[in-house]
């Protein structure tokens, strides 16, 4: 569903873009003319698996999750993207190949999406957001290996702090099924885990 935006509704985009790289005025209009809003409502699809991942999106408002759902039917949640946060199949996007994965709305869901074609035309036409984005992706490898370090070094325990100081934001935003697919344990599990923590 398209949704037309206020020029006011592009601010937090120029505003995130500035606190990385400042915009110059030109560089402002090019966001403006480039980035087309998307309204997604709660449980519609970003992205299915099969398809092909053709847009790039900013979350102004709402809430986005990345999962796979494996051969048993177990959801196994990659990432949530809430306000100012990207969320993307990066390997699709770039390579143009069916993707793996699926991106949902968990709420009605506002974004800023870039295709890939004007993302290349917006690098050739300033330089400046091909650091950006290069950036916006150094950014989300460091915070791959982290979650991947913690998969595999941490105890459940330990992974449920890790989400409470990272997404504190969300704590109330999610079901416990989708913390728990997040943290890659039962729902029973963390059940017994908040159960713990609330007593000590």
């Amino acid at each position: 569903m398209k949704e037309n935006f206020s020029q006011a509704s592009i601010e937090p985009l120029l505003s995130y873009f500035d606190r990385l790289i400042p915009l110059n005025k030109e560089e402002k209009e090019l966001v403006t003319e480039k980035f087309h809003p998307r309204l997604y409502r709660k449980r519609q699809y970003a992205l299915q698996e099969g398809n092909i991942c053709t847009q790039f999106n900013f979350v102004v408002r709402g809430c986005l999750r990345m999962y796979k759902i494996d051969e048993q039917g177990t959801v196994h949640i990659l990432q949530f993207a809430t306000e100012n946060y990207w969320i993307i199949d990066l390997g699709s996007f770039h390579s143009e190949k069916p993707s793996e994965l699926n991106i949902d709305a968990i709420e009605d869901t506002m974004v800023l999406q870039i295709s890939r074609n004007e993302l290349i035309s917006i690098y050739l036409q300033a330089p400046k957001f091909d650091r950006i984005f290069r950036v916006l992706i150094e950014n989300s490898f460091v915070g791959l290996q982290k979650r991947l370090l913690q998969n595999i070094s941490s105890t459940a325990e330990e992974r449920y702090q890790s989400f409470l100081d990272t997404y504190p934001h969300l704590v109330n935003r999610l079901s416990q099924t989708q913390i728990a697919s997040f943290l890659g344990i039962t729902p029973e599990f963390l059940s017994r885990l908040r159960s713990k923590r609330s007593k000590s």
